[in-house]
Formats: structure tokens, C-alpha cells, sequence
């Protein structure tokens, strides 16, 4: 799949000895996973070039995924080569300086709204740019190397974007790529316990979440989360977001929402479905991602009850079509 632009991705890697890995803002399991995965594959393949992953901001939640690299000075992007996965929107790519290096690949597996890079290699239909960066080291695995470091950082994002491999964008592909990385001597317990132990007080924060949801006429469960609760249960505004997890069992509910206030006053929106395509309404609030699982920002509280509105709608549509929804 793919095999022209994969080759084409190879070669300019062996074009250029300074390249630079980036991700989208706000990194989960998938961008950090992604990029560290690939950083580890290109450093071990080629020890003579430099390999960076550079972004603005950091997860503290994937922090056991590896170190990622400092951020340089404007001159240290001249003649570079970037890499971006995982990003379905230049906008979003967590590195000011993009703009600086000599050329630019796109790994992603979001919808596209704009297309960008001078290779761009998007595949939506796929679990996870996880995925894909997997199928690129299996696609010329006679040439690159691999470690039990890069396929843990590689799987971990196999996982979590992938609903621990429940969702739809699950294939026998994805499953036949998590073997390969499971036969590199992946510890799954500690990976296991490192991204779904929870500490007391992130239970005690699922049970606030239970007791505050929100469900409306047609079944969409919803949740705000403050800074106060943020600061109460002493979270991160990655742990405060996993709250749309919590959402997702509900009976008759096919659309989840968490929205969660920022520390600018604006608000972070995460979007989950079952069987509804929400990514269009994500997208007219200039957001977007996949079908059944998008974000994007809001700024008041009055913006978010429209939005739950129209989500409230989506749902009695499709109620009415359909007898497919449980």
C-alpha cells in the first residue's frame, strides 16, 4: 500500500544528515509514540546522522516513552529535512520553526483539510500514524533496524489509538504489524501499567466525572471539566482530557464529549462517536481528525451548550435512519 511514497519518504531520509521529527500539539499516546519510534529506527539505521525530535510543548503523561530533544536556534533548521506525523493540520504542528527547513514529509491519518508537505503520505483509514510508521520499517526491514525501544514506542501508540485495538480502524494489517513489534521483546506488562494504572486520586476524579455527566434528549453524554477540578484532583490537562474515556459505555449514547477549560480561558473539545460521523462538526468549530473521534477548541460556555446542541442533533438523525445504534 502506498509503496511509491513510501520508497520516496526513504530516499529523501537518505538525502538528508540533519532531520527533524515533529508532532501535533498536546501529544498523546500516538504522536509521542510515533515520532520516538521513528527517531529511535533512523538513529540506529544511520548513527552518522543527526536525528531530532523537536517540539514546543511535552507530555508528562508519555514521558516514559523517552526524552525528546531541545529546542535549537532559528540557523540549526537551515538545509534540514522535517518530518511531521501525526498532524492532520499544519497550524497544529507543535514546532514554531517548521517553516525554516529546506523540505517537508507528512505522515498522518487524520482527514485531510489542507494538504501540506512536499511529500505527503496520509492514509485515514489507518489505526494510528503508529501504524503507519510500523508498515514503513516493515516495508524496507531489510534495510532499517529495529529495537525492543522503538517497537515499545511504536505499539504504545498502536494501542491507545487504537482503543487498545477495539475500534473500526482496526484490520487484520494492524493486527498482523503489532505482532511484528510484540516479536521484538515488547515488556507488555510494564507498558500495560504505565499507561492504564491510575493514581487514587484519578479515581476519585472518574467518580466525580460519573456523578457530573451530562445526557441529553437524544443521548449524548457530555462533561466540563474547570481548571478548579483540574487543580482539586491535581491533573494534567492530558489526564483531565482522558475524561472522554470515561463517557463511552453508556447505553444509547453515541456521541461523548469532554470539554475542558484551559489555562488561557479557552476550551478543549474531545469528540468520540459510535456509528455517527462527527469529524465535519468538529471541523466548523476548526477543529477536525477522524470520523468517530475529533477535537477542536471552543471559547465560552455558550459556544459549548451550541455545540452540544448540534452534536444532540446529529444523534436524532441518525436515530431516525437507523436501527443499527444499541
Amino acid at each position: 500500500m502506498n509503496e511509491d511514497i513510501k520508497l520516496k519518504i526513504l530516499n529523501k531520509i537518505k538525502e538528508y544528515n540533519r532531520i527533524i521529527i515533529c508532532r501535533h500539539i498536546r501529544p498523546d499516546g500516538d504522536a509521542a509514540g510515533s515520532t520516538l519510534g521513528l527517531r529511535r529506527i533512523l538513529r540506529l539505521t544511520y548513527p552518522q546522522k543527526e536525528i531530532y525530535v523537536i517540539n514546543d510543548d511535552y507530555s508528562r503523561d508519555m514521558a516514559f516513552l523517552g526524552e525528546e530533544d531541545a529546542q535549537r536556534e532559528d540557523s540549526f533548521y537551515t538545509g534540514a529535512l522535517i518530518i511531521v506525523i501525526d498532524t492532520g493540520s499544519e497550524d497544529r504542528v507543535s514546532n514554531s520553526r517548521l517553516g525554516l527547513a529546506k523540505e517537508m514529509i507528512v505522515i498522518d491519518h487524520h482527514i485531510e483539510r489542507e494538504p501540506y508537505g512536499a511529500i505527503s503520505w496520509v492514509e485515514p483509514e489507518r489505526s494510528s500514524a503508529c501504524e503507519m510508521v510500523a508498515d514503513f520499517y516493515a516495508s524496507f526491514k531489510d534495510e532499517l533496524c529495529m529495537d525492543t525501544e522503538a517497537a515499545t514506542c511504536i505499539y504504545a501508540g498502536m494501542v491507545t489509538d487504537s482503543g487498545r485495538f477495539r475500534f473500526e480502524s482496526v484490520t487484520g494489517e494492524t493486527l498482523r504489524l503489532a505482532a511484528m513489534l510484540l516479536d521484538k521483546n515488547i515488556n507488555t506488562q510494564k507498558l500495560f501499567a504505565m499507561l492504564y494504572l491510575d493514581t487514587l486520586s484519578e479515581h476519585k476524579f472518574h467518580a466525580y466525572v460519573l456523578n457530573k455527566l451530562k445526557l441529553t434528549k437524544n443521548g449524548v453524554a457530555y462533561i466540563y471539566i474547570s481548571l478548579d477540578a483540574q487543580r482539586r484532583f491535581g491533573l494534567t490537562s492530558e489526564q483531565a482530557s482522558n475524561s472522554v474515556a470515561y463517557l463511552n459505555s453508556l447505553k444509547g449514547s453515541i456521541i461523548w464529549i469532554a470539554f475542558i477549560e484551559n489555562e488561557d480561558g479557552s476550551i478543549r473539545v474531545r469528540l468520540r462517536s459510535r456509528f455517527v460521523t462527527i469529524n465535519q462538526l468538529a471541523e466548523s468549530y476548526g477543529g477536525g481528525g477522524h470520523a468517530q473521534a475529533s477535537g477542536a477548541t471552543i471559547y465560552s460556555l455558550a459556544e459549548m451548550r451550541g455545540f452540544v446542541r448540534r452534536a444532540d442533533k446529529l444523534i436524532e438523525q441518525y436515530k431516525s435512519e437507523n436501527d443499527d445504534w444499541l
